[in-house]
């Protein structure tokens, strides 16, 4: 998770490349472990985390990379990391206010000039929030929370007018918006029904989610082929690829092994998602299995919890209830690969994480 919590930060999964995500003694962190950030006394503000690195900001504006990509700078307001690209929001060079996104190569340790520069200026119609600032979530969004950054060019990508961002996530082909009175958006591609419009078609433009309109929805977390989203009174709606559970539905590698029960997740079936079948049922019938599920389904999440907080890796997901409680599920290890890492912050007690299978349910990891 990463995103600005009081308490500590916490990490685990996947660290061979030494991207700090928990005490730096092993290759793979089993069960969530403070994070040993870079540089001394580092009062770590936002965490993003990609693949073979972390990126680190620290409150005082301090970035310092640790893994595969290196590098330390000051004047940072925020990051996103990237296989193929870090973005940086800085303080702009001049005494106007203002800020200046930057694009690194990610193995150019913050040296010599960035890929790209583009200035941001602050928004000056209306007091959006405290002082006037307008309300904007981190990045990929920036603040005038009118455009947001693309891993691919052109970086610089503005919204549509009549769109008020309050957050945006990108998967690996496609982008959620949550909007200021809670509606969410959905564009790019939809092969694996990520986008939620019930069809497998791309969407080029931004389009409501019909079947969300009339809940609002409070957060939204986007994963490489899935989505997911938190309505304002807790309930999590998740929809796109199930490949390796990662919508915590029925999912084919778990039927195969005769430890899935249809039905476990109740959801809305408008126009019905992928269902296939499997043998290996109990009483001798095929077993259900859902590979797409194209409309959004309503998880339950296990005595009846309440989310406040999801996140999404490639083909994993985490969602933080109301009481403090971490229930992750999706991809940990499976076929010889490595487990994805995550990353939490709040202090934490009793973790408890399950490893080397695929888990197609939602399973308590750890108190925050």
């Amino acid at each position: 998770m990463a995103e600005e919590l009081p308490g500590a930060w916490f990490g685990f999964g996947f660290c061979g490349f030494g991207q700090a995500l928990g005490s730096g003694r092993a290759r793979r962190v089993l069960s969530p472990e403070p994070l040993r950030a870079p540089g001394a006394g580092l009062d770590v503000y936002r965490v993003s985390a990609s693949w073979s690195y972390t990126a680190f900001v620290s409150r005082g504006g301090r970035l310092e990379l640790a893994g595969a990509a290196g590098g330390a700078a000051g004047g940072c307001r925020d990051a996103w990391a990237s296989e193929a690209l870090l973005v940086l929001l800085r303080a702009g060079p001049g005494p106007e206010p203002g800020a200046e996104l930057q694009a690194w190569a990610p193995g150019s340790a913050l040296r010599g000039e960035p890929l790209w520069v583009h200035t941001v200026e602050a928004e000056a119609e209306g007091d959006d929030g405290p002082g006037g600032k307008p309300q904007a979530g981190p990045l990929p969004l920036l603040p005038c929370a009118r455009a947001y950054v693309s891993p691919r060019p052109p970086f610089y990508r503005p919204l549509a007018p009549g769109l008020r961002a309050r957050r945006l996530e990108l998967g690996a082909e496609h982008a959620l918006l949550l909007d200021e009175a809670g509606q969410v958006f959905s564009w790019g591609g939809g092969r694996h029904g990520q986008l939620g419009h019930g069809t497998l078609e791309a969407e080029l433009e931004p389009r409501p989610l019909e079947a969300l309109q009339g809940l609002p929805m409070a957060e939204v977390a986007a994963g490489g082929w899935h989505s997911v989203s938190v309505s304002e009174t807790g309930d999590v709606y998740i929809w796109g690829w199930n490949e390796s559970g990662q919508l915590a539905l029925p999912t084919r590698s778990l039927a195969e092994d005769g430890k899935t029960v249809a039905g476990e997740a109740a959801g809305l079936h408008e126009g019905g998602p992928d269902v296939k079948s499997t043998a290996g049922g109990e009483d001798g019938a095929p077993t259900p299995f859902i590979a797409v599920q194209p409309f959004p389904a309503l998880l339950d999440l296990p005595r009846g919890s309440e989310a406040v907080k999801a996140s999404c890796g490639s083909r994993h997901t985490a969602v933080v209830t109301r009481t403090g409680e971490l229930y992750t599920w999706g991809w940990v290890v499976a076929c010889g690969t490595l487990p994805q890492h995550g990353l939490m912050s709040s202090v934490m007690s009793a973790p408890r994480i399950r490893t080397n299978e695929t888990l197609g349910r939602p399973q308590r990891s750890a108190r925050t």
